[in-house]
């Protein structure tokens, strides 16, 4: 039995589309498209305009600091200037709980909450944001926990406290049942009206604003502040923004059946052997782990860093394991964002588009470029790119599909372009925005060249510009958690500013600052 649970596909999707009521004959009736918003923030649609991003940010106390408030704080000077933010998902760890939202959500960014100066008072389901605050979920906000470990859990707490390990795993009594904190907390939750009555009196109230599709949502920042679904867009400035759940199509590639998907199953299976193994070792090593000798204060930390990168190694090769051709695919998804697209293309109104979701298709921290789930993140993104630039021809005139794709799920700030990959993701910039709370990572040894095999031939097909991650060792070791701003410019096709900002954690002190701003 694993730790954790990451519900099967069908189970994600199954339970979303009951919280939105998907399909409802009154939703129906009222003629209301429910994958789109409308922010309403009274401010004028200008073509300049700026956002901030943050990412893989929901955890609390590292020992004495809190780099989520930290982040957050830092992130209060651009409020005011910036018309929304983006959230790449993993709003909560370890398993996506609502005992852990007061905690790890709340209080850090009490700035943002309506009510936020007694941040005590705010539930969870009942959050109203100042400014738009938008977010994906991520793996994390999707993860259950088995009900002996909840516990377990909570039966070891005297014990952590008595030995001073200290150990705190953010998992509580229970997990996020199937995404269900997560959807409560930001998403606008239709089953709770039990009458059609109800139901008709909500849709008359929030959903008003007028789009080619019917009515949708109106996201009314200090009013009204939820999402309609999983996934969904919005446009602001000429530009279309598409906020995806790529964890209901990141469903690993099954395996061959012949002799060479039989040599690929005993090779994984050697490796989670392994990767168990050190594991083991390394529980074995907290519990001997003495924090008034050791040298560095900051390495119970990074122990449980490594803990959760290996139990997400062990994770993915159980997904490649199970895959099958029965695996489920959320293709209604991947068939909407197709389809949007192509009409984004299609509408002079429209001058540049933005893709951002969890787990990213290009990166280079150390662990994640070889997941299974990366691969086939690539491989559907690639197949709905490719159909959008067969159906809409010349009109692309040489651009990428996708002016700007962001991501996080890898614990570090990332900037990455494509060279020409052979598909329609080509020449596209990617950024990865998930060091923003959570424990960083490196990255990984090869370097910032990305291949893939094509036609026999390791080719090049992405180079990372920029990585800020965890770096150094002992005594110097260095942990930039960041944010990123991004400044629109007006044209055609537009222009994006990013302007990183760093808060680092080294020799137990913060140390912030900006790094040079680039253009893409």
């Amino acid at each position: 039995m694993g730790f954790v649970i990451d519900p099967p596909i069908a189970t994600k999707i199954l339970k979303m589309k009951e919280r939105v009521r998907w399909g409802d004959r009154g939703l129906i009736d009222h003629n209301i498209d429910q994958t789109q918003l409308v922010i309403d923030d009274q401010q004028p649609d200008s073509q300049t305009f700026s956002f901030l991003v943050l990412g893989d940010s929901g955890t609390g106390y590292h020992r004495g600091h809190n780099p989520q408030r930290k982040i957050a704080q830092q992130m209060l000077a651009h409020q005011d200037s910036c018309r929304f933010t983006l959230h790449t998902g993993d709003v909560i760890y370890l398993v996506g709980s609502s005992e852990y939202y007061p905690r790890n959500f709340i209080e850090p960014y009490q700035e943002w909450l309506v009510g936020g100066d007694q941040p005590d008072q705010i539930l969870y389901d009942q959050m109203l944001f100042k400014t738009a605050f938008l977010p994906v979920p991520g793996n994390h906000d999707y993860y259950d926990l088995p009900k002996f470990y909840g516990l377990l859990a909570q039966a070891t707490l005297p014990l952590r406290y008595l030995l001073r390990h200290q150990l705190d795993l953010n998992v509580g009594w229970h997990g996020s049942y199937q995404g269900q904190a997560y959807a409560k907390a930001f998403m606008d939750c239709l089953n709770r009206f039990t009458t059609q009555e109800a139901l008709s009196h909500h849709l008359q109230q929030h959903y008003t604003a007028k789009t080619q599709h019917g009515l949708c949502l109106r996201y009314q920042p200090g009013c009204f502040t939820r999402v309609p679904n999983h996934y969904y867009t919005f446009r602001v400035g000429g530009i279309d923004f598409f906020a995806l759940d790529s964890n209901t199509w990141n469903a690993p590639i099954p395996l061959s059946q012949d002799q060479s998907g039989n040599a690929s199953r005993v090779k994984l299976k050697q490796q989670r052997a392994a990767i168990a193994q050190e594991h083991r070792n390394l529980l074995t090593q907290v519990m001997l782990l003495n924090l008034e000798q050791t040298e560095d204060p900051d390495q119970l930390d990074d122990v449980q860093a490594k803990l959760e990168q290996l139990a997400e190694m062990m994770r993915d090769i159980d997904k490649q394991l199970a895959a099958n051709e029965s695996t489920m695919t959320d293709m209604e998804q991947l068939e909407w964002l197709q389809q949007r697209l192509i009409e984004s293309w299609q509408c002079d109104e429209v001058r540049g588009r933005v893709l951002y979701f969890h787990h990213p298709p290009y990166v280079t921290e150390a662990t994640k470029w070889k997941q299974a789930q990366t691969l086939a993140v690539r491989d559907r993104l690639r197949q709905v790119l490719n159909a959008v630039a067969e159906k809409i021809g010349p009109l692309a005139e040489n651009r990428p599909i996708v002016d700007l794709v962001i991501n996080g799920h890898a614990h570090c700030f990332e900037h990455l372009q494509t060279t020409h990959t052979g598909h329609a993701d080509s020449h596209t910039n990617w950024i990865v925005c998930g060091g923003s709370g959570f424990s960083l990572r490196r990255q990984r040894p090869e370097g910032e060249e990305l291949t893939e095999l094509q036609d026999n031939t390791e080719t090049v097909i992405a180079r990372s510009h920029l990585f800020v991650g965890r770096n150094g060792q002992g005594k110097h070791k260095r942990r930039p958690y960041s944010f990123v701003r991004v400044d629109v410019k007006e044209g055609c096709p537009p222009q994006f500013v990013v302007r990183p900002f760093v808060a680092e954690w080294s020799h137990r002190k913060w140390h912030e600052y900006a790094i040079e701003p680039f253009e893409i």
